[in-house]
């Protein structure tokens, strides 16, 4: 095989694959145990650096197989201590990824896609061009380096993950899930199910099918607006998944889960700032346990959106506390970076 394209990409293949592949290769069936723990458990990309495998056997798997892992292409470091990366893959496609560092936590903001297929109206990854979906292993590759870079810089290694990097989680739902199982297995990186949340626009369906899948990990709706004429102005994906058809897939996935979910909440000046928009998210609060976290907008380029002052915020906040919702409300890091959420775009090759 003399062309890198014909080479199998290695870490596509489950273990039991992988041991078939050995055994036409006439090696023993440990061996591929072995090297499946170099690619997950160690996150190892190189098969020069698998040191309990023989020369002889490397050099086999340097000819039959490939490792597509991602590669950090620049990193710009935010006056918070917010790290934004972006991330080459094997293709020459470039991705962001963030990691959030606050005194309680050490978080890795990945994207699942490259570019998105949605057209949020207030977030910069909704004006690029859905390219593809990422595979699980760019995914967690992801995670790998967003990790090293804790450590390296602050000592501390990652405690949680978000999906709320590039694209939208649940339109690439095999691999997010497949990315997952990696990072919380003790044949990959062991991470607890409960530290991960994966964040989606709301595409009802998806969300019935984790309630199916009994998914351990959190959910966040990128929810905005309690209405929907407002929502379908922010989010045209609304249009196609009402308030009332998401309410009763995540009654439905609460029912199979018992897992709360969260509600992410921008509040924009002048579009969803009022307190009636504080009274008709108070009521869709009221379908399932949940907590909203209201949101810092970060502008970009592309937007008129502008941030609701702090009066309007904090009145929004404690009229929801009133109505007995858990909110919180988040500050945003690394907007000096263009690294907050909303403005992970791909600029100038970046």
């Amino acid at each position: 095989m003399n062309s890198v394209t014909e080479k199998i990409d290695i870490r596509s293949l489950s273990l039991e694959n992988l041991q078939k592949h050995f055994s036409e290769m006439n090696e023993k069936g440990f061996r591929a145990k072995q090297v499946y723990e170099w690619l997950w458990k160690k996150s190892c990309f190189s098969f020069d650096e698998m040191s309990n495998i023989s020369k002889e056997l490397r050099t086999k798997l340097e000819d039959k197989f490939v490792i597509n892992n991602v590669k950090i292409n620049n990193s710009q470091f935010s006056a918070d201590k917010t790290i934004k990366n972006s991330f080459i893959l094997h293709d020459s496609h470039l991705i962001e990824g963030v990691l959030i560092p606050t005194p309680e936590r050490m978080t890795a903001c990945v994207s699942s896609q490259v570019g998105c297929s949605l057209t949020c109206k207030f977030c910069a990854t909704g004006y690029m061009e859905r390219k593809r979906n990422l595979n699980a292993d760019e995914i967690y590759d992801q995670v790998v380096l967003i990790d090293k870079q804790a450590r390296e810089n602050y000592g501390i290694p990652l405690s949680n993950i978000v999906y709320m990097g590039m694209g939208e989680p649940l339109l690439n739902y095999k691999n997010v899930l497949e990315s997952i199982h990696k990072l919380t297995s003790e044949d990959g990186l062991n991470m607890a199910a409960k530290r991960i949340t994966v964040s989606t626009a709301g595409i009802a369906k998806m969300i019935k099918k984790l309630g199916d899948d009994n998914v351990k990990f959190n959910l966040a709706l990128s929810l905005h607006a309690a209405n929907d004429e407002k929502r379908n102005t922010i989010m045209p994906i609304n249009e196609q998944n009402s308030l009332k058809a998401l309410a009763e897939a995540l009654k439905y996935y609460y029912a199979k889960t018992k897992n709360p979910v969260t509600y992410e909440y921008i509040i924009f000046d002048g579009v969803n700032d009022t307190l009636q928009d504080a009274a008709e998210l108070a009521r869709f609060c009221k379908h399932l346990p949940c907590k909203v976290n209201i949101i810092e907008y970060n502008p970009i380029a592309f937007a008129d959106y502008l941030n609701a002052g702090e009066d309007r915020v904090e009145a929004f906040a404690e009229f929801l506390r009133k109505q007995g919702v858990n909110t919180h409300i988040r500050r945003s890091r690394g907007k000096d970076i263009d690294a907050a959420c909303g403005q992970l775009a791909i600029k100038d090759g970046k």
